[in-house]
C-alpha cells in the first residue's frame, strides 16, 4: 500500500502575494469590503504573514473600494435583488445584509427595494412553495400554520403571510390589492 505524501506547507504570504490574493477573489465573486477583510484575515490565519509589520488588509481592502473593485451599496442591491426574486422577504434580506457586513446607509438602497417588492416576494414564495392560491386544495388548519410559519421564516410581514394564505386556491391574485389592504 502506497500512501500519499504529505503536503509541504505552504511559505507564508508578503505583501505581494496577499495583493494577489485579494485581486484573485474580487475577480472571481462579488463581495463587500467586510467579506474581504475577513478572507485575507483568513489566508494570513492560515498560512503566516512574512512581515516585520502587521498585515496590511485594511488597506488592500480600502484599495480594492477605490479601485471599484467593491462596491457595498451595488453587492447589497444585487443580493436584495436576487433574494427577492428567490421569494425571500425584508427580514431575510436584512439578515442576509448584516452577515455579509454591510452598513446601514450602504444598504439602504436594498433595504428600499425589498420593502417595495414584499407583496411580490411574499407571493413568490407562495408559488414555489404551492401555498395558498397557489394550492392545489384548501390547507387544513395545520397545514396553514406550518405554511404561515415557513413564510415567517423567509422573513415576510406576518400580516402579508396571513392575507396571501387566506386566498382560497385557484384565487386571481392583485399584489396592489394585497399592498392596500396591508
Amino acid at each position: 500500500m502506497t500512501g500519499r505524501r504529505p503536503r509541504r506547507p505552504r511559505p507564508p504570504l508578503d505583501e505581494d502575494k496577499l495583493n494577489e490574493l485579494m485581486l484573485a477573489y474580487v475577480a472571481k465573486f462579488a463581495t463587500s469590503r467586510a467579506k474581504l477583510g475577513a478572507y485575507l484575515r483568513r489566508k494570513v490565519k492560515e498560512r503566516g504573514w512574512d512581515g516585520s509589520d502587521d498585515p496590511p488588509i485594511d488597506s488592500l481592502v480600502v484599495k480594492a473600494a477605490n479601485a471599484g473593485f467593491v462596491d457595498d451599496a451595488a453587492f447589497a442591491l444585487g443580493k436584495a435583488r436576487s433574494l427577492t426574486a428567490r421569494g425571500y422577504g425584508a427580514r431575510r434580506v436584512e439578515q442576509a445584509l448584516h452577515a455579509a457586513g454591510i452598513d446601514d446607509s450602504d444598504g439602504q438602497a436594498a433595504r428600499d427595494h425589498a420593502a417595495d417588492d414584499r407583496v411580490e416576494a411574499a407571493l413568490r414564495f407562495a408559488k414555489r412553495r404551492r401555498f395558498g392560491p397557489f394550492a392545489t386544495r384548501t390547507a387544513q388548519p395545520v397545514q396553514n400554520d406550518k405554511a404561515l410559519a415557513a413564510m415567517v421564516r423567509a422573513g415576510h410581514d406576518f400580516r402579508v403571510a396571513k392575507l396571501i394564505l387566506a386566498l382560497p386556491p385557484g384565487t386571481d391574485v392583485d399584489p396592489q390589492a394585497l399592498r392596500d389592504n396591508h
